[in-house]
């Protein structure tokens, strides 16, 4: 980080090869920034760019916490830039937003895009230099419903399409711009609107590229609303002859390239061969009357291919198939294993290409053009392709399944009923048939969109995402922890690989547990199926990439935000605010509990990308509080008596914390600041402070806790979900000696043995349910560093590395390889693997390390069993 605090940026990835629209986070010291100072990029040249910025987060005292910033690059990127103080160079590329009775315009100086704020056209349509090259972008699906009549399963479907309700400005320039559509699906003709959506569309000055998020809600009842396809559909004008109108779609690592009217036929003469590679190559040609009359003749005969579409069926396989017209059989010209998802076609006036981001990643998907012979072509992006079977949201079994399989409720509420999915595309308007290396640009930038990011010096030092680490080799046992915590990820990286995390649904998630006897992870036992945000893997992610800045890492922890934010999580409906615990799927456990969404989790993606999706996300978990009214965490324990509900000070209090943080420091509310300080306020008061409960009665109105008894339920549950991270930031920001005691205590006093609970606490605490040490090693790390107590810190380091309790990892870690008749494919294993127990570890020896690395032992001893 500079001296002088200016930010050194350079991108997540390689440097962008086309022009590019790039919006990205700078976290600030406390103090360190006004909310009126202005900010100004500057290349490594030295020269100024323009940039467009704003504030995202502040501190405490007013000054600025984190700031998001745009800027839209054309030709000679630099390799890094500088954000710094001052004036920077005005924008002159012109991007305008002007908001109609009927539509919203944005012109971005490249291209003009129109969106509708009624009716079904969410893109009415897009010029470039005053020709459409787009227009009636609508959103589009397929309902599939089953009735069984007599025994006999009939399907009915019913097309849908998207109307608009809302339509909204949300950024206006002068570099970015992003407007928002909101409203639901519905039959043609009316009938039931359900499943809504909302679309944004990020445009940059001088881009003639669009950034699309579109997030869809799912209300239906999963017993009858199969959903069979949906997806987003645009039509696109199409000039001149067949020949000069093309198609390209992106196969494994190359590229299918074909035209409605292809110049081979049953003979290819010298002349006809040539014209045909450069019609082959995307150029357009022109016949001559008397030279090519035999070739126009056989053209008049040869076959007009209309349709072409890409369905990637599963994550190992897609299929490019095409046809003459509807009615007829679709034949087969290529087929592969992982597209790279775009699509464009066009004709002599241009075209459009679209890509779709995960594509192969988020099966089952299709990309499809149809009508190509004809004066308009429509192109189809099928977030789930109706060449699938549909989706099927139903529960697994009829009953719940607790002793046997973990699952956490006897109550069997499993429904998908307000989980939500977010898919991204981005769409380039063409003057003419892009070449191979650009459309090899365009999979490459809609697959990882450019993202300019700090040092990890800079992010440490702000502590505006809290306290971590930064990698140190300076002994051989720090080396042999950085060494594992890159392992680590690594076989995860591997799992998501060799066991095919991927899918519409389930991309982005891992499992939870592993079973040894089938060398698979115990997908079909409840509650040790998908990880659900289950003990905090999204902070080791984060944490993982603040500290080493490693673009790998960051997409990783990317896919798990997008997922875990949408798909693990209730948006609407009873349960909204609440997420779902671990389960065979996602939305099947009985226990929905709001640690599982909380604000936390996400909020560092949000910071360093500015994504509004997330944004929308962490406002709408700041009441979830309320939710307990609804579903008393406790319901299975307590019984509603005096109080309106309960909560345990973590994870659930723990939580509601971590979303009014983030309200706090976005939006400078001090209301959700003095609901905190209320909680915190009633914990100083309990008969041992935090040590209390961990069981409350709570008024969700006025954020109070209530005394109920001691050790009512498991201490370690208070730390694990990231509860631990939040008290600590919480103790950063407030700055209150007395919360930061009780931290203390809490940490000092989690590993004492019995005997000393009873006489520290006169008898009070009996040592009941203080479990599993590991994971209290980051506040056992906290007290030891406020106390400066060594032996502490020593005690916090053996838990960590030498614990008996089988919460920790093996160092060195080491795979093994699996027989290879007893799993499907040959595969390598870690026999003892548990994501709750990577998760927490990696998080504690992060913490650790930056609070007590200098009690770490001389050497690492062999962890024993017991």
């Amino acid at each position: 980080m500079s001296a002088n605090g200016n930010a050194a940026l350079s991108w997540l990835e390689e440097r962008p090869t086309l022009p590019a629209g790039v919006t990205w986070g700078v976290p600030w010291k406390q103090g360190e920034l006004d909310r009126n100072e202005p900010l100004k990029l500057r290349g490594s040249n030295g020269e100024s760019v323009p940039v467009q910025s704003w504030p995202m987060a502040y501190w405490p005292d007013g000054s600025v916490k984190w700031t998001a910033h745009a800027a839209s690059f054309q030709a000679d990127l630099e390799d890094g830039y500088t954000l710094e103080k001052g004036h920077g160079v005005p924008s002159t590329a012109g991007l305008t937003v002007k908001e109609a009775a009927d539509y919203i315009e944005v012109d971005t100086g490249a291209i003009v895009c129109r969106l509708g704020r009624s009716g079904t056209s969410v893109i009415r349509e897009i010029l470039i230099g005053g020709s459409a090259v787009c227009s009636d972008g609508k959103l589009v699906g397929m309902r599939e419903e089953h009735h069984a009549t007599s025994g006999k399963k009939t399907i009915v479907e019913e097309t849908l399409q998207g109307v608009i309700e809302k339509t909204t400005v949300e950024q206006n320039g002068p570099i970015r711009a992003v407007v928002k559509v909101q409203g639901r699906h519905q039959a043609p003709g009316g009938g039931r609107k359900w499943l809504p959506f909302t679309v944004r569309f990020v445009f940059h000055a001088e881009q003639a590229s669009i950034r699309i998020v579109h997030t869809f809600l799912y209300d239906g009842n999963p017993h009858q609303d199969f959903l069979k396809g949906l997806g987003i559909r645009f039509s696109v004008p199409m000039e001149g002859p067949l020949f000069n109108r093309h198609v390209r779609i992106a196969g494994d690592t190359g590229w299918f390239g074909e035209s409605p009217k292809g110049l081979m036929t049953f003979r290819l003469p010298e002349r006809q061969r040539e014209l045909y590679e450069r019609q082959t190559a995307g150029a357009s040609i022109s016949l001559d009357e008397e030279q090519d009359a035999g070739l126009q003749a056989l053209l008049d005969d040869s076959p007009e291919w209309g349709d072409f579409k890409l369905v990637q069926s599963s994550s190992d396989s897609y299929t490019i198939l095409k046809r003459t017209k509807e009615g007829c059989s679709w034949i087969r010209p290529a087929s592969g294993r992982r597209s790279g998802g775009l699509l464009y076609a066009g004709g002599e006036g241009g075209g459009l290409a679209v890509g779709a981001r995960r594509f192969w990643e988020k099966c089952p998907s299709a990309l499809e053009a149809a009508g190509l012979a004809g004066d308009e072509a429509v192109l189809t992006a099928w977030f789930w392709s109706p060449d699938a079977p549909a989706m099927d949201l139903r529960h697994y079994d009829t009953e719940t399944h607790v002793l046997s399989c973990y699952e956490g409720a006897d109550e069997l509420r499993s429904t998908p009923y307000g989980v939500g999915n977010t898919s991204e595309l981005t769409l380039w308007c063409c003057v003419s048939t892009p070449n191979h290396d650009t459309l090899d640009a365009m999979v490459r930038e809609k697959e990882s969109p450019p993202l300019l990011v700090c040092e990890p010096a800079r992010y440490h030092e702000t502590r505006a995402l809290g306290l971590w680490s930064l990698p140190d080799r300076s002994t051989p046992v720090k080396s042999q922890i950085e060494d594992t915590l890159e392992r680590l990820i690594g076989f995860y990286q591997d799992e998501i690989e060799q066991r095919r995390w991927y899918g519409f649904w389930d991309y982005g998630d891992v499992m939870h547990s592993y079973d040894p006897v089938r060398h698979t992870w115990r997908y079909d036992i409840g509650g040790c199926a998908w990880q659900n945000t289950e003990l905090a893997p999204n902070i080791w992610l984060w944490y993982m990439f603040l500290r080493s800045g490693r673009a790998d890492i960051f997409r990783l922890a990317e896919a798990m935000t997008r997922h875990t934010s949408e798909v693990d999580v209730y948006h609407i409906g009873e349960y909204a605010g609440l997420g779902s615990r671990h389960n065979v799927l996602h939305w099947g456990c009985g226990c929905k509990e709001a640690r599982i969404g909380m604000a936390g989790l996400h909020k560092f993606y949000y910071y360093l990308t500015a994504d509004e999706r997330i944004g929308d996300i962490m406002d709408e978990v700041k009441d979830a509080d309320y939710a307990t009214l609804r579903l008393d965490p406790m319901r299975a324990y307590f019984a509603k008596d005096e109080f309106p509900t309960h909560t345990r000070s973590g994870p659930d209090w723990a939580a509601f914390c971590s979303n009014w943080l983030v309200q706090w420091e976005r939006y400078e509310d001090t209301s959700y600041r003095d609901k905190m300080l209320r909680g915190l306020a009633c914990l100083k008061q309990m008969p041992h402070r935090l040590l209390t409960g961990p069981v409350f009665g709570y008024e969700p109105k006025t954020g109070e806790l209530f005394f109920m008894s001691h050790e009512n339920y498991g201490h370690h549950l208070m730390i694990c979900m990231g509860g631990a991270q939040v008290w600590a930031e919480m103790a950063d920001l407030l700055q209150d000696p007395e919360w930061d005691a009780m931290l203390t205590e809490y940490g000092e006093f989690y590993n004492l043995p019995k005997e000393e609970k009873i006489r520290r606490t006169n008898g009070a605490l009996q040592g009941k349910d203080w479990n599993i040490p590991m994971l209290s090693t980051a506040k056992m790390a906290f007290a030891a560093n406020r106390l400066n107590d060594g032996e502490l810190a020593k005690q916090a380091w053996d838990f960590l590395l030498r614990s008996p309790y089988n919460w920790s990892v093996d160092i060195p870690l080491e795979t093994q390889e699996v027989p290879r008749q007893e799993y499907v494919r040959e595969i390598r294993e870690i026999p003892w693997i548990s994501t709750n127990t990577v998760s927490q570890w990696s998080i504690n020896a992060i913490v650790c390390l930056a609070l007590i690395g200098e009690y770490l032992p001389e050497s690492i001893e062999p962890r024993v069993s017991v």
